[in-house]
């Protein structure tokens, strides 16, 4: 009888231990979820959900700069067009009224003829023949004149031809504005025009000296 006792005692024992111990694993696993999943997963939501934001949030910075940096390089490129304009316009008058100055005359010109005949009656002596004088005081003062238009002319001319081939040089592909093209045809028409009139002038073609005889 006793030892039945002690056996039963010993078997509710161990039984009950083994109780223990399943309670005890149960509250471990219990706690390991809840701070591992339950608890865990509104925060990890929010966290992905901040995250997603703070991503987006720095997309829309980038875009929004990458827009500024296109807006003023746009900008840039817009002013540089209207300064490049603004130059080949300015050239182009240049030429067109050099042109005109080469065929209507100018003071520079006007200057120089005088001097030039200055110079031949001072030089040229009061026995000399006809010929000679007119030569020395008059000839070489229209030849003067033609020089200097002459100079005006091929300015004109290559100022004209500069504002033409400009934009094949700076920027190929973009359109060169009508009425500088207009402008510096002008220029070059009456440079070439001028530049002619000037050598047939100066080579006595046109316009010659008087014969004396």
């Amino acid at each position: 009888m006793g030892t039945k006792t002690v056996d039963e005692t010993g078997a509710e024992t161990g039984t009950e231990a083994e109780r223990d111990e399943q309670t005890v694993d149960v509250t471990e696993a219990g706690t390991a979820a809840a701070s591992t999943g339950e608890g865990a997963g509104p925060a990890s939501d929010t966290e992905a959900r901040d995250e997603a934001d703070q991503d987006a949030d720095e997309q829309d910075e980038a875009d929004e700069d990458a827009e500024a940096d296109e807006a003023l390089a746009a900008a840039e490129e817009s002013e540089a067009d209207r300064d490049g304009g603004v130059g080949q316009g300015a050239a182009a008058v240049v030429s067109a009224a050099l042109g005109l100055v080469s065929l209507t005359g100018s003071w520079v010109a006007t200057v120089a003829a005088a001097r030039e005949t200055l110079v031949g009656q001072l030089e040229t002596s009061s026995t000399a023949s006809v010929a000679t004088q007119v030569k020395e005081v008059y000839g070489d003062a229209w030849a003067t004149t033609a020089l200097v238009g002459g100079l005006f002319a091929l300015v004109a001319l290559i100022i004209g031809v500069f504002v033409l081939v400009r934009p094949a040089f700076g920027a190929p592909g973009k359109p060169q504005a009508a009425w500088i093209k207009s402008v510096a045809w002008a220029g070059v028409s009456l440079g070439v025009v001028g530049l002619v009139l000037a050598v047939a002038k100066y080579s006595d073609v046109l316009l010659g000296l008087p014969s004396t005889s």
